[in-house]
């Protein structure tokens, strides 16, 4: 059953007409100034989500004002639930505490009264740190929703390639079964029927025997065409399907969940082998980048460089902490091998400001 929510624009309008009421009920006589300032801080918190920063600065004047709550607090809140810099969050909760204990105007302000002012000062910070640490709550349970979710995919896809890894051996089993013993055994008839085809005396013998001989020759051709397909299927789901091409790049990008900016057009004149290496290259970069650089942005670029053409993603950093998951550790590696099994080059490493880039460069039309 859907969860109802109230949306974001009418959770923000309510906000503001409430921190519109706690002036009102806390202030007694308006100025032109105050109820300026009452006015531009209660629309600043229509801006919280798209500017929390500059919508908590923008509530400050009121506050040091006038008697608010609400706006400074809000907008705190959206602060630290947005961002990662507790510097900056505990530098915001120590001005915001320190704009609402001054008293004003400053004449207002006497010597006997810095006790108290630092005791409500105080109680201030810590009502001001309240809303940092919920929001810091509620970022903290959004990244672990995230994490968990990227553990249950990276185990998803650790058990379609354990199901692939245990179906490539029952192949490669099979395979050398029906080579090992069937095969031998067919063999063995075929040699027995043409034995006794050219001892027969009379001609239906011969026939039969004949008939035996072709058709376990028959037999055996087909057996080896069943073993060479089974070997070839080992490495991978199986041959017999679609291998996949540069026509299918656009769908295993929006079906990655990761921010991915592709530029130039992919080279569909390429030989199917060449299509497929770059098609492996860029799924390989991408699988990585979500185990390893989750909320990383991702940028494939495919060019064409003279004869040949070249592919080269690269990632930022990872905008949370990367999980611990299990790998073979060999894609990069396999990546490299089909490179120069089709005459092209591979390289990959990290970049300066903390991401990764691989690249690969292929003849467009070997020769």
């Amino acid at each position: 059953m859907p969860r109802w929510s109230v949306p974001a624009r009418v959770r923000d309008a309510g906000l503001a007409a409430l921190a519109a009421f706690d002036v009102w009920f806390n202030h007694e006589a308006f100025t032109p100034v105050t109820a300026a300032l009452t006015a531009f801080t209660c629309a600043a918190i229509l801006l919280r989500r798209r500017f929390p920063l500059t919508a908590f600065v923008l509530t400050l004047p009121a506050t040091l004002v006038v008697e608010v709550v609400v706006a400074p607090i809000t907008t705190l809140y959206t602060l630290a639930e947005r961002s990662r810099d507790r510097r900056l969050l505990t530098g915001c909760a120590i001005v915001a505490a320190a704009v609402l204990a001054v008293p004003w105007p400053l004449d207002w302000y006497s010597p006997p009264g810095e006790t108290w002012t630092l005791i409500y000062f105080g109680y201030l910070l810590a009502a001001t740190l309240a809303p940092v640490l919920v929001g810091q709550l509620v970022q903290a349970r959004r990244d672990l929703r995230q994490q968990l979710t990227e553990i249950e995919e990276a185990r998803e896809h650790e058990r379609a390639l354990h199901a692939q890894a245990v179906l490539a051996r029952e192949r490669a089993q099979l395979a050398r079964e029906m080579h090992d013993v069937v095969s031998h055994q067919v063999s063995l008839i075929a040699v027995q029927a043409g034995a006794l085809q050219v001892a027969s005396k009379d001609t239906p013998s011969r026939e039969a025997a004949r008939s035996i001989r072709t058709l376990s020759v028959a037999t055996l051709d087909e057996l080896r065409h069943m073993v060479d397909v089974l070997r070839a299927s080992g490495s991978g789901a199986t041959e017999l399907t679609p291998q996949p091409t540069l026509a299918q790049l656009e769908q295993l990008i929006a079906n990655s969940g990761i921010d991915v900016e592709l530029s130039g057009g992919p080279a569909t004149d390429m030989p199917a082998p060449g299509q497929r290496a770059v098609y492996r290259t860029v799924q390989e970069a991408l699988t990585n980048v979500r185990k390893h650089a989750p909320g990383a942005r991702v940028c494939i670029e495919i060019l064409r460089v003279g004869q040949d053409t070249e592919v080269t993603v690269t990632n930022t950093a990872p905008t949370r902490p990367a999980l611990a998951l299990p790998g073979s550790q060999q894609g990069l590696i396999g990546l490299r091998e089909r490179a120069e099994l089709l005459g092209g080059t591979f390289e990959s490493g990290p970049t300066d400001d903390g991401g990764y880039r691989v690249r690969l460069r292929l003849p467009t039309h070997p020769g």
